[in-house]
């Protein structure tokens, strides 16, 4: 990529212009297809690339009317029906020369608040949802996307806006939280665009019309999906209020052939029934994302989807778009990832890269690497350079492939052992009375910490199934006998946050609080 504006003029053979900011990208698509739709919201909204791009103006003239300086943050509070005024704002932040700040609405209003004034923002842009109580006092100014566009005097095309550079701060997006407080990672333009495409008929997912999708605002895989729309050929198709029925059809819906989904929504689609008796031959692309999928998992969407690859993404909210795909493959059912030249490394406490095999830190490359916003000693732990610490134990082995053990603070260590969480889990999704499963380290007195498994049973199943020596028993030609479970926790549900991510720490909570029979 090159150029002042990082903008090169269309030539011969099809040459087009090269993004190099989102609205860049944004005027680039517009221009390549102006009314082809962008994104979709079953039976609520839709937008072209056209409207996108007007839209996106008009809110900045709007932004510029209210006096919003560049660098300055806004937040972006919005639910899932709300996806293209959502686009619409996020993109318009960035050609008034703002940072945008994507906020779920399934955040309590503490946790909202806590987040504007941690990134220091002077403006909310939220959305049109009717709320089930008093509508909460924010502490910046708060305006809708039309408020916006009537403060810009309605014209998508005479204000001068901001132009930003490549290196600007585009985006602050908060952490899940699953394992602490979340924190703000920021990401330049460079960033951003950093994966787009430069020629139209160069576009991912060609094989699709539409991709399936119903990621919560606010989240990585929603930003994911965001630039998914910019970027690929098919129309990104959500729903404004995710149930496996009302998912399934979708997936059934003509021009659906990919699916984008966390597994802990796989799981309930599965567990559901709802897309039994359904064609689904014409998908052809399962994506996972925001955690590791199960292999049992993983095998039963490979057998419900006989037509369709099931593709694992490993990536972080700290190291995208840098990621990882992995094809579900039978004989490295383990596998998260295959590493390109250069792009993953295994390395010991110190950075140290450590050999093919060895157990240790997993770092990811970012050519445009993140930062935690004002949190410069988080920053200097996760960022070195290119690298991005990934928070994950793994190995690579000599063929590149990427074995995760766990999380690293989800390691339990019990006595002279370190044992994998997501290893106990695998083996757990196969027992065929389990419908989800969680697996954490309680206090022990003298090994340190031992393995707990809470699990959530298929409807009727006896209780009897889920006592200690029984699940045990079944576990015990899976896995060693130092990895059993010694307690066992039965849930109605897991808690989960807006990600889908398991709040382990609730569990650890409650298992202190839980009156349990012990084993060995």
């Amino acid at each position: 990529m090159a150029g002042g504006t990082g903008v090169v003029a269309g030539g011969r053979g099809g040459r087009t212009a090269v993004a190099r900011t989102v609205p860049e990208l944004l005027s680039w698509r517009a221009a390549a297809h102006p009314d082809r739709v962008a994104i979709e919201v079953h039976r609520v909204a839709s937008l072209t690339f056209a409207e996108w791009e007007a839209g996106a103006t008009a809110v900045a003239a709007g932004l510029h009317a209210r006096g919003l300086g560049p660098g300055e943050r806004v937040g972006l509070l919005f639910g899932a029906a709300g996806w293209v005024d959502f686009a619409v704002a996020y993109c318009g932040v960035q050609r008034a020369g703002g940072v945008a700040v994507p906020l779920s609405d399934r955040l309590a209003t503490a946790q909202v608040r806590q987040a504007l004034a941690h990134c220091a923002a002077t403006t909310l842009v939220h959305g049109t949802e009717a709320g089930t109580g008093p509508a909460p006092v924010w502490p910046v100014p708060a305006a809708t996307v039309a408020d916006l566009v009537a403060a810009g005097g309605g014209s998508a095309g005479t204000t001068p806006v901001a132009v930003a550079r490549p290196g600007d701060l585009a985006q602050i997006l908060y952490t899940s939280g699953a394992t602490g407080r979340p924190k703000g990672v920021g990401a330049t333009h460079a960033n951003l665009t950093a994966a787009a495409p430069t020629h139209p008929r160069r576009l991912a997912l060609g094989h699709s019309d539409r991709f399936l999708h119903a990621f919560a605002i606010g989240t990585n895989a929603a930003q994911t999906m965001l630039f998914n729309a910019l970027t690929a050929h098919p129309t990104a198709l959500t729903l404004p209020q995710f149930t496996p029925a009302r998912f399934a059809r979708l997936v059934e819906a003509p021009g659906t052939g990919t699916v984008f989904v966390v597994p802990s929504m796989a799981i309930e689609l599965l567990n559901s029934g709802a897309l039994r008796g359904r064609d689904l031959s014409r998908v052809q692309l399962i994506g996972s994302t925001a955690a590791p999928l199960a292999p049992a998992v993983a095998a039963r969407l490979a057998a419900t989807f006989p037509n369709a690859a099931i593709v694992n993404y490993y990536t972080s909210t700290e190291a995208a778009p840098a990621q990882t795909t992995m094809i579900f493959d039978p004989a490295r059912p383990d596998a998260v990832g295959r590493a390109g030249p250069g792009t993953l490394m295994i390395a010991d406490d110190q950075g140290r890269a450590l050999p093919d095999g060895a157990t240790g830190q997993v770092w990811l490359r970012c050519r445009h690497p993140r930062a935690y916003y004002r949190d410069d000693p988080a920053s200097q732990a996760t960022f070195h350079g290119e690298w991005v610490r990934m928070g994950d134990v793994g190995r690579m082995d000599a063929e590149g492939y990427l074995y995760l053990a766990d999380r690293h603070e989800d390691v339990i260590k019990s006595g002279a052992f370190k044992i994998s969480t997501l290893e106990i889990e695998a083996a757990l999704y196969e027992h065929p009375r389990i419908a989800e499963t969680a697996v954490v380290g309680v206090p022990h007195p003298v090994l340190g910490s031992t393995v707990a498994a809470v699990v959530v049973p298929h409807p009727g199943t006896p209780e009897a199934e889920f006592a200690l020596p029984a699940l045990r028993g079944f576990l015990a030609g899976r896995l060693a006998d130092y990895q059993l479970p010694t307690r066992v926790l039965v849930v109605e549900q897991l808690p989960r946050n807006e990600a889908g991510k398991v709040l382990k720490r609730q569990l650890v909570s409650q298992l202190a609080h839980t009156q349990l029979p012990e084993g060995p």
